[in-house]
């Protein structure tokens, strides 16, 4: 198995992971409802991909609507 034969310097091995870093996402702007969201994903505030509606958006129910939706 080969071994290094001479260790190398930290100037050499940072220089090396310079480029390792993991940068900023990019994100492109719903055409529907105008927020941020990753590309080639669903929207998760309208539901909306490629002009139609792939899912229904989701609706905060209050305390109250919740308890009578449950039967409670």
């Amino acid at each position: 198995m080969a071994v290094p034969k001479r260790r190398k310097s930290k100037s050499r091995v940072r220089t090396r992971r310079a480029h390792d870093a993991i940068g900023a996402p990019n994100l492109v702007i719903c055409k529907n409802c105008g927020v941020s969201v990753l590309p080639h994903q669903v929207c998760s505030s309208c539901g909306w991909y490629k002009d139609r509606i792939v899912l229904a958006p989701k609706v905060k129910l209050s305390k109250a609507e919740r308890k009578a939706a449950s039967g409670k």
